[in-house]
């Protein structure tokens, strides 16, 4: 008899069997498969599983996972039962489909796929994020949700997710990214990224450059959607920070009284945010405008809930430090806006520190424009690759970073990578590891092997 371990195994290698984008080196004119014909079809026999809850649907190019987290233990610390849908998970694909911070279980899973299966000899040509977005979303309707939030996987138009009529629509800042796909201007991608606001529905904006705004406020404007835009609705400031967490403080200013907007930072509302950078400030305070959005619903959320939320918010891989001193700092900057906000954050958490670069980084992405942003910052550099099939080789990396001045090595695998970044940083250096979600969650695991390592050692000692 198979064990759950196997079964669980076969499950995750039928869901992958289907055509995945993700593990694709380059999308070229395959672009032409992302579109919604298959997934309501999917929705319709599973008898419309992303009706049975209500939902916040989140896309962006940037800080997707972490807002859509801010929401998530915010709502669920006022105690409601709470949905989280994200993509790609760090280690354990389970990790993308969660209720009140547990993940699926391996026995849900492996019962859900088998649900799904007969469908697809229906539902021809399906895809794996269509699968385990249909598998989310009808776990989310027998687990009784209260509230899902639903993290756009790529785009927004045409993404999976946007079968659902959500609640509120949230939109992180644009930049360049997956242009294969959504177009080669801010226009264009904040044009398929608005995809996912709907008619009558409110939607909140993020920071974003003057280009991209002004295509989602007509998007807005020609659907009819109540619109919030972040920096013009609240006043927020930094108030302190240390390598644990950051307190802000918010007030909504778009007089709420006068419009009859009832918000959670009427007045004053202090927060503690274990992410650390100013971009998680503007993550979080887009989250309480999404949250203002559902008191407005009818959620009986509250200030002190929405305090205690934020302050047990865990997203790893952002600005993560897996060791304070000498620091070791891992993140998912994975494109040149990005990449440019996790040197601010070195600059304002580590004025000064000489930093070792780990860096790896996906075949299609412009690399070129991290470059111009992260090596300034850097001493040393480690090229390396994740197992991703997306992932650019070693080699290749050191040979375009040569250029730039840079002392850099190839390793082709973490487990090789990161000890001879130990070696090369010393007691003095840090160690920064960034440019994919791959190769930061790469280095979260040999760092935990590292650690057991050496504790098993002293015990031995």
């Amino acid at each position: 008899m198979e064990t759950l371990e196997e079964r669980y195994q076969q499950s995750l290698d039928w869901i992958y069997s289907w055509v995945d984008f993700s593990m694709k080196r380059h999308v070229d004119d395959t672009h032409r498969f992302f579109k919604l014909d298959r997934m309501n079809k999917l929705m319709e026999l599973l008898g419309n599983p992303h009706e049975s809850f209500p939902s916040v649907h989140v896309a962006g190019t940037k800080g997707k996972g972490s807002t859509s987290s801010f929401i998530a233990t915010a709502v669920q610390a006022a105690g409601y039962k709470v949905g989280l849908y994200t993509s790609p998970h760090l280690v354990e694909f389970r990790e993308r489909i969660i209720i009140d911070g547990q993940w699926i279980s391996k026995e849900d899973l492996v019962s859900l796929t088998d649900e799904l299966r007969p469908l697809t000899e229906i539902v021809k040509d399906t895809t794996t994020f269509e699968l385990t977005t249909a598998l989310a979303f009808i776990y989310f309707r027998e687990q009784k949700v209260d509230l899902a939030v639903l993290e756009v996987g790529l785009g927004g138009r045409l993404d999976a997710t946007n079968v659902v009529n959500p609640i509120v629509s949230v939109i992180t800042p644009i930049s360049y990214d997956h242009m294969a796909v959504l177009g080669n201007t801010l226009t264009e991608i904040a044009y398929e990224k608005g995809g996912i606001i709907k008619p009558g529905r409110p939607v909140v904006f993020a920071p974003q450059t003057e280009e991209a705004m002004i295509e989602l406020v007509h998007l807005a404007a020609e659907r009819n959607s109540p619109f919030t835009q972040v920096e013009k609705a609240f006043d927020y400031r930094e108030v302190s920070h240390n390598l644990s967490t950051q307190k802000i403080e918010v007030l909504r200013t778009d007089n709420p009284i006068t419009t009859r907007r009832e918000s959670l930072a009427r007045k004053e509302l202090n927060l503690s945010l274990p992410l650390l950078g100013r971009h998680q400030m503007e993550n979080a305070v887009t989250a309480l405008a999404a949250l203002d959005e559902l008191l407005r619903a009818g959620f009986k959320l509250t200030r002190r809930a929405t305090q205690r939320g934020f302050r047990q918010v865990f997203w790893p891989a952002r600005f993560e430090l897996l060791q304070r001193e000498p620091p070791i700092v891992i993140d998912s900057a994975h494109n040149g806006d990005s990449m440019e906000r996790l040197v601010e954050t070195l600059d304002e958490y580590f004025s000064g520190k000489e930093f070792v670069l780990i860096f790896g980084a996906s075949a299609d992405k412009e690399l070129d424009t991290m470059f111009k942003f992260i090596l300034p910052r850097v001493e040393t550099v480690v090229a390396t690759q994740s197992i991703h099939p997306r992932a650019a080789d070693a080699d290749e990396l050191k040979n375009q970073i040569e250029p730039y001045g840079k002392s850099v090595i190839a390793f082709h695998r973490m487990e090789e990578a990161l000890p001879e970044a130990l070696k090369l940083a010393g007691k003095k250096k840090g160690i920064i590891v960034t440019g994919s979600i791959f190769v930061a969650a790469a280095a979260r695991v040999v760092w935990a092997e590292i650690k057991a390592q050496q504790q098993n050692q002293e015990k031995q000692d």
